[in-house]
């Protein structure tokens, strides 16, 4: 028996076409295998072009920078300037990013003097022909609804080192880092050695790092002056335990690594069952919300008290139309809740949803009885698990009686 669910609330402007989601083979001789890391408890996928596909078929992850697409710019303005599109920054937020460069270089135990000396260097004017020249060895695309994206890569088969590789990174957001805690930054070895000694450029670097600084006395048609970005941000794209278990187990288009080794589906689901205690029953909620042509977010629920939300087709078309709570029961519908619930907390938790315009799920993940812990070794355990759809409505008597009338 399934929950009978209502149409969703299309968005009144759509920038996008739809995109079938994953997998992307198109044929059985046709094969798609994106990578990811296991850093801190946390799946990132590293690689643009891998970011791109999977963000964009099926709506799975989010930036680390980004409220959601991974769209992240050092600038949510860019404006052409003598030809080059240009990202622009305000004199302040300028000076800004130049202390946090210092500050960056000081903790890598540079001296005051070589620090100082850097900080100069990258804050001084930068004449347009030698932008250009930069420039010359890297991708421009063009502006994508007034904005252009900030990373951009080398021509394939320019042969050209940029200048701009070794100006304007001092640093590339370490590995070992925590998504959205204090970022390390480490000196290009560009700076310091050969080009030709760096055989495998790193993808995620940036396009010529060139900004347009607006002097901040004068913002409108004020002074504008090209400088080098201080340093840039790599942005991630971070996807949950569930949708990353289920690219890799479901899919099978997703390979995990851990510290460079790929983890087998058996290796990968002992860990995650590490990470959290409720995983099998989410993954479960989860796989079962996407079989049903749902784009489930795992995060977006949080401020609603909830497991996960649903959107029809993915954000950019449809707000969610449900918020749904997971539990875990066995056939009698007996369970340990994990969120034990009250009239009262149900209630409120009812009116919330009600208020954000979605509905109230409850996803009873149904274990049978003679599920032993040692099948929850494997992931081949959710082939007997159920899954039980149930939607709480608050009664409004008002509402009951007009519908009476009416019939």
């Amino acid at each position: 028996m399934q929950a009978e669910v209502r149409a969703p609330r299309r968005r009144t402007r759509v920038h996008e076409e739809y995109v079938a989601p994953l997998p992307v083979s198109r044929s059985p001789g046709e094969t798609s295998n994106f990578r990811a890391e296991l850093i801190n408890q946390h799946v990132l996928v590293c690689h643009p072009d891998h970011i791109k596909k999977i963000y964009n078929q099926g709506y799975f992850g989010k930036g680390v920078l980004s409220r959601a697409r991974p769209d992240h710019s050092i600038s949510d303005q860019w404006e052409q300037h003598e030809g080059l599109f240009l990202p622009v920054i305000s004199q302040s937020r300028y000076e800004e990013l130049l202390r946090w460069a210092g500050s960056a270089l000081s903790a890598q135990g540079l001296d005051e003097d070589a620090v100082n000396q850097t900080v100069l260097s990258l804050s001084q004017p930068v004449e347009m022909e030698d932008v250009r020249r930069e420039a010359s060895g890297w991708e421009e695309p063009g502006p994508n609804g007034g904005a252009c994206p900030h990373t951009k890569r080398p021509r394939s088969g320019s042969g050209v080192e940029p200048e701009a590789k070794r100006s304007c990174r001092l640093g590339e957001q370490n590995q070992d880092s925590d998504p959205g805690s204090d970022q390390d930054f480490d000196l290009d070895p560009d700076l310091n050695s050969d080009s030709d000694s760096d055989p495998d450029p790193d993808p995620l670097v940036p396009g010529p790092g060139f900004v347009l600084v607006v002097s901040d006395s004068e913002v409108c048609g004020g002074v504008r002056e090209v400088r080098r970005t201080p340093f840039s941000l790599t942005e991630y794209l971070q996807l949950s335990l569930e949708e990353a278990f289920f690219l890799v187990y479901s899919l099978g288009c997703l390979s995990v690594y851990l510290n460079q080794e790929p983890l087998s589906i058996i290796q990968l689901w002992q860990k995650f069952r590490s990470l959290r205690p409720d995983f099998v029953s989410s993954l479960a909620a989860y796989q079962h919300c996407r079989s049903r042509g749902w784009v489930p977010k795992v995060g977006g629920g949080a401020k609603y008290g909830v497991d996960l939300v649903l959107y029809r087709k993915g954000p950019p078309f449809y707000h969610a139309s449900y918020s749904v709570v997971v539990e875990r029961v066995d056939d009698a519908f007996r369970g340990s809740s994990l969120r034990p619930f009250s009239w009262r907390s149900l209630a409120a938790l009812s009116r919330i949803t009600s208020n954000v315009s979605k509905e109230l799920m409850l996803c009873y993940v149904i274990y049978p009885a003679d599920l032993s812990d040692a099948e929850l070794d494997s992931p081949v355990c959710l082939s007997r698990l159920k899954v039980q759809e149930v939607i709480v409505s608050r009664w409004v008597s008002s509402r009951e009686r007009v519908e009476q009338e009416d019939i």
